[in-house]
């Protein structure tokens, strides 16, 4: 059972693989599924058993990074808590950023066509709200069931607006490299910058937001 879901993966992921080769070729709106079944010699019917949807080509590595957040967040120490998790996971080491930063030029040309392709789709810009939506969701589920409240709408506001503000840090991370990468300004130690500022995005959260933007802040910041 265990080689035959193996198997299931390796071919999962030489779909994946196949299809975001096209799309960085040609655009990820010209690109069909029959084209990405052609090119990797299996049927449309074998496609769309492991993807359900063209979009979901693009991004479910993005989406299955979003389900180990989740997990890590629901399996964490019992010490640890959910901003503490979140944070863990969002800013840890490693990843295309770092080997951008080690003078890797095939991350860094990966990295450019991934947000270029998505840049040029407002599909897959609207997939990728809908996949970081969810991935909120997801844990705000969680932290309502974690929490022992009755489940009425007080409980569930408070769980989503927990959820939905330590993933708007991933949100406007993502949107920071973005805008960056395709802008050719990558600066040197972009991924340490990056995880200093999303540091500083969690101790914002962490602080509280009462006084962000009143004029009495922003002059003890400056001082």
């Amino acid at each position: 059972m265990a080689l035959r879901q193996e198997n299931k993966e390796r071919t999962r992921e030489a779909i994946a693989d196949t299809a975001w080769a096209l799309f960085a070729d040609r655009g990820f709106d010209a690109v069909t599924v029959a084209d990405v079944a052609r090119a990797a010699h299996v049927s449309q019917a074998t496609v769309f058993n492991y993807f359900r949807t063209k979009e979901d080509l693009f991004f479910f590595r993005l989406e299955a990074f979003g389900e180990h957040l989740v997990a890590a967040v629901v399996e964490r120490p019992a010490r640890e808590s959910v901003l503490d998790a979140v944070r863990r996971v969002l800013l840890q080491p490693g990843g295309l950023l770092a080997q951008v930063d080690a003078g890797d030029q095939q991350a860094r040309d990966r990295l450019h066509t991934v947000h270029r392709v998505i840049n040029e789709s407002s599909a897959l810009q609207a997939r990728e709200t809908i996949s970081l939506t969810r991935t909120a969701d997801l844990l705000a589920a969680h932290l309502l069931a974690e929490s022992g409240r009755p489940n009425n709408l007080g409980a569930r506001v408070d769980a989503q607006v927990v959820a939905h503000a330590l993933l708007a840090i991933q949100r406007a991370l993502v949107g920071i490299v973005r805008d960056i990468v395709l802008a050719g300004a990558v600066p040197p130690s972009f991924s340490a910058q990056l995880a200093e500022i999303g540091a500083d995005a969690f101790t914002l959260l962490a602080d509280g937001i009462e006084h962000y933007g009143s004029q009495g802040a922003q002059t003890q910041a400056s001082t």
